[in-house]
């Protein structure tokens, strides 16, 4: 799918200049093809993670000039608040937050204990509730504002075995379209809700799944795929193309809205 960012490109070129972008969770998977696609679009991309081997190498491939990493864990909600305090003093306004972060591992709702929640609740909820706070004045002042959230599917239809991510991302849901009513009318949030994306995310969630049903991880994804009309899964870059367009500045009608790339999985309207 790298024709979608280089000679099939689905954006006009520099459509994204002079707009600051924080990618969370933007070392892999979704998050680092949003990375990549709105760098492609001309933002200037701030790109969050844990890993600063992994950003390194992100900031160095990317389009453009001027990209920055922020070494984050986002459990650490002190630590966010610091760390972005600094980063608003250092570049002024953010106009476009990516709210994104690994999902919790896998299992049965009733086999999860309390603490279970604190963390994932942590670099997901509140971290994007914090963040979003700080960011609101600067996207204000710049008279635009685009917050996107990945979520997933399961705000809609929860997805069996996966039962502390369904509450997570229920939560999320609830949370981003409550804001939507709420935030100034040039700042938009909306979510994407990705289906079977092929990331790490998938490959673990895979492996849990063969180890707890005795399958074959090829089976578990077999039967994945079968289940998806487009009979593939989802490539990052993709859904980095709806993440990208919720971005525009010509998106701004666009609000409260959550987004399927889920190949037609979902059988709900």
């Amino acid at each position: 799918m790298n024709e979608i960012l280089n000679e099939k490109f689905p954006f006009s070129d520099g459509v994204l200049e002079g707009y600051n972008a924080l990618v969370c969770g933007a070392s892999k998977g979704i998050g680092k093809a949003s990375a990549q696609m709105l760098a492609r679009a001309g933002a200037t991309v701030i790109a969050c993670a844990r890993s600063e081997i992994e950003l390194n190498n992100l900031i160095s491939e990317l389009h453009g000039e001027g990209h920055m990493s922020l070494i984050l864990d986002l459990e650490n909600i002190e630590l966010v608040k610091g760390r972005v305090a600094k980063l608003l003093d250092e570049i002024g306004e953010i106009q476009i937050l990516i709210n994104n972060s690994g999902g919790p591992p896998g299992g049965p709702l009733m086999k999860n204990k309390i603490e279970d929640f604190e963390g994932p609740f942590k670099r997901h909820l509140y971290a994007s509730h914090v963040i979003t706070q700080m960011l609101i004045p600067g996207m204000e002042k710049s008279k635009m504002g685009r917050i996107i959230n990945i979520i997933s599917t399961s705000v809609r239809e929860p997805i069996d075995n996966i039962g502390l991510s369904n509450t997570l991302r229920g939560a999320m849901g609830s949370w981003s379209k409550s804001l939507s009513r709420e935030l100034p009318a040039c700042i938009t949030i909306n979510n994407i809700l990705p289906g079977f994306t092929d990331t790490d995310r998938l490959g673990s969630l895979s492996q849990s799944i063969s180890e707890k049903t005795g399958k074959t991880v090829e089976e578990v994804r077999e039967a994945w795929i079968n289940s998806v009309p487009i009979q593939r899964l989802v490539d990052p870059l993709e859904t980095a193309t709806a993440v990208t367009w919720l971005s525009l500045p010509i998106s701004g009608a666009v609000r409260g809205v959550s987004l399927a790339i889920d190949g037609g999985r979902m059988r709900s309207i």
